[in-house]
């Protein structure tokens, strides 16, 4: 497996985390719960963007990656 394949992997893992903290957020009824997920879902966001970066500068160093 490549760097840029793990890398896409764990993008993949990020947002399937931070889509789950989301519906966590939602679907609970306690106000401390859901403050905690939306500050989790955020920070994970926030590394779902870094990590998104990283992946187009693989993309843009190395064309044979694109779309993988």
């Amino acid at each position: 497996m490549t760097v840029a394949s793990q890398v896409k992997t764990t993008l993949a893992s990020l947002k399937s985390a931070q889509a789950s903290l989301e519906t966590f957020a939602l679907s609970t009824q306690n106000q401390e719960a859901k403050q905690l997920y939306q500050n989790a879902a955020a920070s994970t966001q926030e590394i779902v963007n870094q990590v998104s970066s990283r992946v187009q500068q693989l993309e843009n160093e190395e064309p044979q990656y694109k779309g993988f």
